[in-house]
């Protein structure tokens, strides 16, 4: 989204929300009668857009609310939870002083629209910067195969990214044939694979990964936390710089 669409969206919202706050708010002080039920339902066909951006806008009021909260639980709780290596899978310099965590799902759409620009920005900054990726499925079986599919491959040192780039990179939902497509890919070793799949541990990493979702007040895919600050939903490549530089 460019930064003159975002610029005309916020003036047309803040326009629409002025001008009907202001007729009705004149009209219960009395400045000239007060529009009927059948006035107003006319006016808002007459002007559709104007649900449109109020929607736009309370949905953005929400999704401020629920990142606030989250910022909250993150400072609550502090960064040594969501770089426990038992959850994520961590990678990067030990000491480095910058950190992006990702809580995501392989189906998500919102998490693979996303996906060019982390890929890219963990090029850039795998050697100054510590990464953390946890696998969240929320969507249903095939994201929960997944999600155990790339658990499973952490166990092949220096395969992982790259199995986690090869699954976000598809374009329908990841099934058995997927997951094997991407495994090759990568280079895992797949009877090694199918074995550590049925390694009880795998719940146990996926049942505490959940856990701590939810003590973060997680409420979708993906979620960034960068640098102790969290992001809620898609991030653009400028928006991802501004928090890893603040």
């Amino acid at each position: 989204m460019s930064g003159q669409w975002r610029i005309a969206a916020l003036a047309g919202l803040v326009g629409a929300v002025v001008a009907t706050g202001a007729v009705f708010g004149a009209a219960r002080l009395g400045y000239f009668p007060a529009p009927s039920d059948r006035q107003f339902h006319a006016y808002l066909m007459t002007h559709p857009e104007v649900l449109i951006e109020m929607q736009a806008k309370m949905q953005a009021d929400s999704d401020a609310e629920e990142t606030k909260d989250t910022q909250d639980a993150v400072d609550k709780l502090g960064l040594g939870h969501v770089l426990d290596p038992k959850i994520a899978y961590v990678t990067g310099p030990a000491a480095a002083k910058k950190t992006v965590v990702e809580f995501f799902d392989y189906n998500c759409v919102h998490c693979r629209r996303t996906f060019p620009v982390v890929q890219k920005f963990y090029e850039a900054h795998k050697g100054d910067t510590r990464f953390a990726f946890i696998e969240l499925p929320i969507f249903g079986q095939a994201s929960d195969n997944a999600a155990r599919s790339a658990l499973a491959a952490r166990r092949q040192p220096g395969k992982y990214v790259a199995f986690h780039f090869a699954l976000m990179g598809e374009t329908g939902e990841i099934g058995p044939n997927e997951t094997v497509d991407a495994a090759r890919k990568a280079g895992l070793d797949l009877d090694r694979l199918m074995a550590d799949l049925k390694d009880p541990e795998i719940t146990r990493q996926m049942a505490e990964a959940h856990a701590l979702a939810e003590r973060v007040k997680l409420t979708g895919t993906p979620l960034f936390i960068v640098n102790g600050k969290a992001h809620s939903g898609e991030v653009t490549k400028d928006e991802l710089e501004q928090l890893w530089k603040s």
